[in-house]
């Protein structure tokens, strides 16, 4: 079961990192994309007094699974622990930190803007409509 957990964690975390860092550009996705941008950066910061800066709960459960596995030691990050991964680098976590929170920073903002302009659109067909 752990295994199955470890794979499942695996990517049900790769698929929110990509919907978290894309999810703006399509039409289809934007409200549920700004939802979850907001989520995650509350996460990385409302609960950093608690748990440290860029705290993502699924990486914990992913960790937590990891070790149950016999598998460390772990990085404090699930991107890097990704990319060194992929690459058999060693990655500086701190370039990596920064690099994700401007990656977050930057899909939140591109979130906003786009919704902000689908909603502009939408108030200025409704009145045009009534006039």
């Amino acid at each position: 079961m752990l295994i199955f957990l470890d794979y499942f964690l695996l990517i049900f975390h790769l698929a929110l990192t990509a919907f978290n860092a894309l999810g703006w550009a399509f039409e289809r996705t934007r409200k549920a994309h700004l939802i979850l941008i907001l989520l995650t950066l509350a996460s990385w910061t409302v609960l950093s007094p608690y748990y440290g800066w860029g705290y993502c709960p699924f990486t914990d459960w992913h960790w937590q699974v990891k070790r149950a596995l016999g598998e460390g030691p772990l990085p404090g990050s699930f991107i890097k622990y990704c990319l060194d991964g992929c690459t058999g680098w060693d990655s500086d976590p701190a370039l990596v930190t920064y690099a994700t929170a401007a990656v977050g920073l930057l899909a939140f903002l591109l979130s906003c803007g786009v919704n902000w302009w689908a909603w502009r659109k939408s108030h200025r067909v409704q009145a045009s409509e009534i006039a």
